[in-house]
């Protein structure tokens, strides 16, 4: 398996593994193309696939949608990770609860996807692990994630499941209603 940063040069197979593959058990997301995080909640309660595609190839272009993707031994996407800076994530640059006053210091990681057929064969933690390493060489000093540890199923669990983020490290920060704040601290004495 390799791991390659989502740029603009990747938008095709990015697509394609939305439009074939993220969602074929989860119908109900299908539409997402990891928009949510970038729509306020009245444009998202309005959108449709079509226009989260449409905003999500833009995005992508542009650079304001980040993450990493995963392809398989014969080349084909298997997973997503969007992951960022915390400051350039719309809706949690503006979620108060989740704002801290380090949040320039932050990567975040916000949602996973793994192709059913290859889910439980550690798709995920590559993932993860690339999302570390990117935030590192952009300087950050700190990956946050936000698991909801009630979460039953991989869909509900698309935040990524919070095992998976302490078996990499990371250490319960702050408990919120419906999910926790986790950290690993990427450079030393940082928190």
């Amino acid at each position: 398996m390799r791991v390659e940063r989502l740029t603009p040069d990747l938008l095709d197979d990015w697509l394609a593994y939305f439009d074939h593959d993220a969602f074929a058990d989860n119908a109900d997301w299908e539409g997402c193309y990891c928009c949510f995080f970038h729509m306020d909640e009245d444009a998202w309660g309005q959108t449709t696939p079509e226009r989260n595609r449409a905003l999500a190839a833009e995005l992508v272009t542009k650079g304001e949608l980040n993450g990493y993707l995963a392809y398989s031994d014969e080349g084909q996407p298997v997973g997503w990770c969007q992951a960022a800076p915390f400051l350039s994530i719309p809706n949690l640059a503006c979620d108060r609860e989740l704002l801290s006053d380090d949040a320039g210091l932050v990567g975040s990681i916000v949602c996973f996807n793994v192709a059913a057929a290859c889910r439980k064969q550690g798709v995920a933690a590559v993932l993860l692990e690339a999302a570390c390493d990117g935030f590192r060489a952009a300087g950050l000093h700190i990956a946050e994630a936000y698991p909801r540890p009630e979460a039953e199923g991989d869909a509900a669990n698309y935040h990524g499941p919070l095992a998976l983020y302490l078996r990499a490290g990371f250490k319960p920060r702050r408990q919120l209603v419906n999910l926790t704040i986790v950290r690993k601290a990427l450079t030393n004495g940082e928190e």
